[in-house]
C-alpha cells in the first residue's frame, strides 16, 4: 500500500529525528559524480546494488525508484546544484510507518577526485524509526559498495 509522506524542504536533513550520514573519497572529479547522480538517473541500477528501477518524471523534476526487496518511492528533487549537491524528497513510498525522507548528497573537491557524502534523513513511526536506527550498518555498507561501483563505472567510462 502506497503512504503519501510530508512535504518538508532540504531544511529537513539537518533537523530529522533520525539522521544517517556517511562519506567516502572517490577518484572520479566532483562534476562527473554529479552527472552520474542526477542527469544519468537510469544509471543508478548499473551501480547501486539496491535499485532495480530508476527513471526520471516530469523532465526530471521528480523520480520513481525501485529497491530489491519490493520497495518502492516516488520522489521530488529538492536540490540540483552542479557539483556540490543533489537531493530529493519522497512524497510516496509503500515502506510502513514513514511520515517524511529525504536523501541528499554533497560533493566536494578531494584531492583529484570527489568527496562523496550521503545524508538519510527520516521521520516515522516509533517502530519506524526505531528499525531505521538499527539499519545503520547496512546502509552504510550499501553506500560503500555503491560509490565504489559508481567510481569504478565512471572510471571505465573515461578510457
Amino acid at each position: 500500500m502506497a503512504h503519501l509522506l510530508r512535504e518538508v524542504g532540504l531544511d529537513f536533513v539537518g533537523s530529522a529525528p533520525v539522521r544517517h550520514v556517511f562519506a567516502r573519497e572517490i577518484s572520479a572529479p566532483p562534476e562527473t559524480v554529479f552527472r552520474a547522480l542526477a542527469e544519468d538517473v537510469p544509471g543508478w541500477t548499473e551501480w547501486f546494488a539496491a535499485v532495480t528501477l530508476a527513471r526520471p518524471l516530469d523532465d526530471g523534476a521528480r523520480r520513481e525508484i525501485r529497491l530489491r526487496g519490493g520497495t518502492r518511492f516516488e520522489e521530488t528533487i529538492l536540490a540540483a546544484k552542479s557539483p556540490e549537491v543533489y537531493a530529493y524528497r519522497v512524497d510516496v513510498t509503500n515502506a510502513p510507518g514513514a511520515r517524511a525522507m529525504v536523501e541528499e548528497w554533497r560533493l566536494a573537491p578531494a584531492g583529484a577526485g570527489t568527496r562523496v557524502q550521503w545524508t538519510f534523513a527520516v521521520d516515522g513511526t516509533a517502530p519506524f524509526r526505531f528499525t531505521f536506527g538499527l539499519a545503520r550498518a547496512g546502509l552504510g555498507r550499501a553506500f560503500r559498495d555503491a560509490v565504489t561501483s559508481l567510481d569504478r563505472r565512471l572510471a571505465a567510462a573515461s578510457r
